[in-house]
């Protein structure tokens, strides 16, 4: 018995140095690893996109203080710490906004990553001392959204998975959706022997159902978010599994069933997938920014939003939230601040930001209370990363409106409309809305300035601003 306990011994040793080097690294070039993190559509990828290109040409950026006080002497794009992850596309999303054909980039359907190094004047007098120049390293990761939803899981058995998933799926709007493959679960025996074939039809199915949910009703729990981003695991084994009917029990009748098979991959996808992307990607946060694609959940209707705030609850649980100490290096860092942000502001005139923001506080506050009471700081915002509207006076009926101007996708040309008034938190649980989303304007970046955002600075000097002091 003794081995078992030396080997233990010597993995946590191995950690602790490799946390000690970690922390001596930091103390001579300081790093933050920005978590951007969001559902589906919530643009991950703009925003990153839109992060990088303001920072290294920051004249955009006058409430970032390093900026607007003259610190910040330049910024400059690093080799990545991981070589094994994809490099994030920055110049590649770049073109893909400001060409000849502007649009948005294509959703992100694997991982990357991305270094910027930060070159400023501290302004703390004892930093002065040390050095005249110092730098952050900026650490950025993008992936799928759907991915965020397979946290939930690590806390989550395979029955308690299962029976969560099917009284979801029995309740509207879902229930239509599901139809097929619930007929399905009612001809198998969960009990009955392990066929692979079965496996595979029920996985089928239930992925046609979840695309069902992503596509036609705006749904954002999607689970495992893997089944409709596999990323480089599609046709794998660790894919063909579906919920099942049942209780626990069901694994005593005997080894080989059904259920053992499907509870197995269940557990070899936590371990293999959730589990080892969170311990890479997550679990070593400083600093979190959580996107929402709000007016994309009001188009959506009620159980859209609904879906939206139960998603983002549940993902969350997981993050290591709190004020961070001088013990981090041991256990583990903690995210210290968290800002949720209603992205896309621009798509409604600027007068309703405000309201927009409110909403988002209605939205968030029981996961904003829930982050608080741990010691981390938070905040909320409505922004866009990439400015593609104007808001314009125009009169109607004698009186005068707050409207946008710009190019709603599918058009063209340049048009001035009345978005609507965002609702307040009852009225949104009452019908659809209608805000038109739009293209990034022809153009831009043509003047060698960054892209145009609203309140991208502000979002940056509450994320990144001490550390730039």
């Amino acid at each position: 018995m003794r081995l078992p306990l030396i080997d233990d011994l010597t993995d946590a040793g191995s950690r602790l140095i490799e946390r000690a080097g970690d922390v001596a690294g930091r103390a001579l070039e300081p790093s933050v690893r920005l978590g951007v993190t969001g559902l589906r559509r919530a643009g991950k990828t703009v925003f990153t996109t839109a992060v990088v290109d303001n920072l290294l040409k920051p004249d955009r950026l006058p409430f970032l203080d390093v900026v607007s006080s003259g610190r910040m002497q330049a910024a400059r794009l690093q080799p990545q710490p991981d070589p094994d992850v994809p490099r994030f596309q920055f110049e590649e999303h770049r073109r893909t906004l400001t060409g000849p054909d502007a649009d948005w980039p294509e959703p992100t359907t694997g991982i990357s990553q991305l270094r910027l190094a930060v070159r400023y004047r501290p302004a703390a007098t004892l930093k002065r001392v040390v050095r005249s120049m110092a730098t952050l390293n900026l650490d950025i990761v993008d992936y799928p959204g759907e991915w965020l939803l397979d946290l939930p899981l690590l806390r989550q058995s395979f029955a308690e998975w299962s029976a969560l998933t099917l009284e979801m799926a029995e309740r509207a709007p879902r229930a239509a959706l599901s139809t097929e493959w619930r007929g399905w679960l009612g001809t198998v025996n969960p009990a009955g022997p392990a066929e692979e074939e079965l496996a595979r039809q029920g996985a089928r199915l239930y992925t046609a159902y979840l695309h069902a949910c992503r596509t036609t009703d705006g749904l954002s729990l999607i689970q495992p978010g893997r089944f409709v981003e596999p990323g480089d695991l599609k046709n794998a084994p660790l894919l063909t599994f579906c919920p099942l009917p049942g209780t626990p029990p069901i694994r005593n009748r005997g080894r080989g069933t059904l259920w053992e098979l499907t509870e197995e991959r269940y557990e070899a996808y936590k371990s293999v997938v959730v589990r080892r992307f969170f311990a890479e990607h997550f679990a070593k946060l400083d600093r979190q920014i959580v996107l929402l694609d709000v007016l994309g959940a009001l188009n959506a209707g009620p159980d859209a939003v609904a879906d939206m705030k139960r998603s983002l609850e549940m993902s969350l649980e997981p993050f290591r939230h709190g004020a961070s100490g001088w013990l981090d290096w041991l256990f583990g860092t903690k995210i210290d601040r968290v800002l949720f942000a209603a992205t896309k502001a621009d798509h409604i005139a600027s007068s309703q930001h405000p309201a927009l923001r409110r909403l988002l506080d209605d939205l968030v506050g029981d996961a904003r209370r829930a982050i608080r009471f741990e010691g981390a700081g938070v905040e909320t915002m409505a922004l866009a990363a990439v400015k593609c509207t104007d808001t314009v006076a125009a009169e109607h009926e004698g009186q005068q409106l707050r409207c946008v101007r710009g190019i709603p996708i599918g058009r063209d040309k340049p048009t001035v409309l009345y978005p609507g008034d965002i609702p307040d938190v009852q009225a949104v649980f009452e019908r659809p809305y209608k805000f038109l989303k739009f293209r990034p304007p022809p153009g831009m970046g043509a003047d060698g300035c960054a892209l145009p955002h609203v309140r991208l600075d502000q979002a940056l000097q509450f994320l990144l601003g001490d550390y730039l002091e």
